[in-house]
C-alpha cells in the first residue's frame, strides 16, 4: 500500500484524471453553421436549455495561486451557477476540516452567491473500495464516510463515488481485482455507506468510467444502481469517460432519471497519446455536443453541467474560466450566433 505522505500532487491529479475521467471519442461535430446572405444569418436559432452551469475546482490554480474564496468569486464573476469542490488529504477540503469548517465554506459560498454543485475526489483511486489490499479498502471506506458528511455540511446533495475498479493502468502497484469480486465488494461497500447517506440526505452518485474495467455499459450501470432500491444511489454521468469506444448520447437515454449530476469533459480524438493532454478546453475537441445536450434535454435533465479539467492555465488562469462560461452559454443557447 502506498503511504499517504508519498502521494504527490501530480500523482493525485493523475488519479483524478483517469478516474473521474477516462478517454473519449467523438462523432463528427454537427455541421451547419450560419451562412451569410446579404449580411444576414439564415441559420435557425439554436435550442435553449435550462441546465445549470458549473465548474470543477481543478480548473483553478488552487491552492497554489488562488484561495478557495478567490476561486468561488471568479466562478461567480464568470457567470457560473455552481462550483464543484474536491475532497483531498491536505487542503481545507479534507479530513483536516470538520463540520464547523465546512459550514464556514458553505456560508462563504452563500455570501458570494454561488452554489456548491457537488463533492468530487481522487481518493477513490489510491484507496479503492474494491482493492485486494484490506488496508486500502478500509481507508477508502473511512474517507468515503467523511466525504458523505462533508457533502452534507457543505450543503450539497451530490457526492461522486467510484464504486470499484478491476484494473488501474495508471497505478503500477495495483493488483487487479477479478470482475466478480469487484462487483461483490462494490455492492457491499455502497450498501454500507447508504444508511449514512440516507440519514444525511446525500446522494451517492456512481461515476461511469472506462479504464477501471467496471460497469462498462449503461445497462450494467443501471442494474447496479437499481439494485439498491434507494433514491440516494444515482449516477454521476461523465460525458468523456467512455467516449474512446462508446458515445455519451447513447448512454444518456438508457440511464435516464438515474442521472443526478454531470461532468462535461472535452476530448480530442486527433491525438493518440492517451494522456492528460487528450482532455481539452470545452469545444476544443471532437465531442458531438448538440447530440449530447439534446439527449439530456429529452430525459428532462435540468441540473448541473460541470466542466471538469485538470490543467489550470499557467498564465492568466481566469481566461480558462471565462472561456468555459462563454462556451457553455453557446452550448445552452443563452448566446446565439
Amino acid at each position: 500500500m502506498q503511504p499517504e505522505s508519498s502521494l504527490k500532487r501530480r500523482d493525485l491529479l493523475t488519479y483524478a484524471a483517469f478516474g473521474s475521467a477516462a478517454w473519449a471519442v467523438a462523432s463528427q461535430a454537427e455541421g451547419a453553421g450560419s451562412t451569410a446572405v446579404q449580411g444576414e444569418s439564415t441559420a435557425p436559432p439554436r435550442p435553449r436549455y435550462a441546465m445549470k452551469k458549473s465548474i470543477n475546482l481543478w480548473a483553478f490554480p488552487y491552492p497554489d495561486k488562488m484561495s478557495l474564496r478567490q476561486c468561488m468569486e471568479l466562478a461567480k464573476a464568470a457567470g457560473f451557477d455552481g462550483i464543484e469542490l474536491n475532497y483531498d488529504l491536505d487542503s481545507e477540503l479534507s479530513p483536516k476540516s470538520g463540520t464547523k469548517e465546512f459550514h464556514a465554506i458553505r456560508r462563504m459560498a452563500d455570501e458570494i452567491g454561488i452554489e456548491i454543485s457537488g463533492v468530487c475526489s481522487f481518493l477513490f483511486w489510491p484507496f479503492p473500495l474494491t482493492s485486494n489490499d484490506p488496508a486500502e479498502r478500509t481507508r477508502g471506506m473511512e474517507l468515503a464516510g467523511k466525504m458523505t458528511q462533508a457533502a452534507h455540511d457543505l450543503g450539497t446533495e451530490n457526492l461522486l463515488v467510484v464504486p470499484g475498479a478491476v484494473h488501474m493502468p495508471w497505478r503500477a502497484d495495483h493488483d487487479p481485482t477479478p470482475n466478480d469480486v469487484c462487483d461483490r465488494r462494490a455492492r457491499e461497500a455502497i450498501g454500507e455507506l447508504l444508511p449514512q447517506a440516507e440519514k444525511l440526505n446525500v446522494s451517492l452518485n456512481m461515476e461511469n468510467i472506462f479504464f477501471n474495467g467496471f460497469l462498462m455499459s449503461p445497462m450494467e450501470m443501471a442494474d447496479f444502481v437499481d439494485s439498491f432500491s434507494s433514491e440516494h444511489v444515482k449516477v454521476h454521468f461523465d460525458t468523456g469517460n467512455i467516449m474512446e469506444y462508446q458515445f455519451p448520447e447513447h448512454w444518456i437515454p438508457i440511464l435516464g432519471k438515474r442521472i443526478k449530476n454531470v461532468h462535461l469533459k472535452e476530448f480530442t480524438k486527433k491525438g493518440s497519446d492517451h494522456s492528460l493532454e487528450a482532455f481539452r478546453p470545452l469545444l476544443d475537441g471532437t465531442t458531438n455536443w448538440p447530440a449530447v445536450l439534446a439527449a439530456f434535454d429529452q430525459i428532462g435533465y435540468d441540473s448541473y453541467l460541470t466542466f471538469e479539467y485538470f490543467h489550470p492555465y499557467q498564465h492568466f488562469p481566469e481566461a480558462l474560466v471565462y472561456q468555459t462560461a462563454d462556451s457553455l452559454d453557446r452550448m445552452l443557447g443563452i448566446k446565439q450566433g
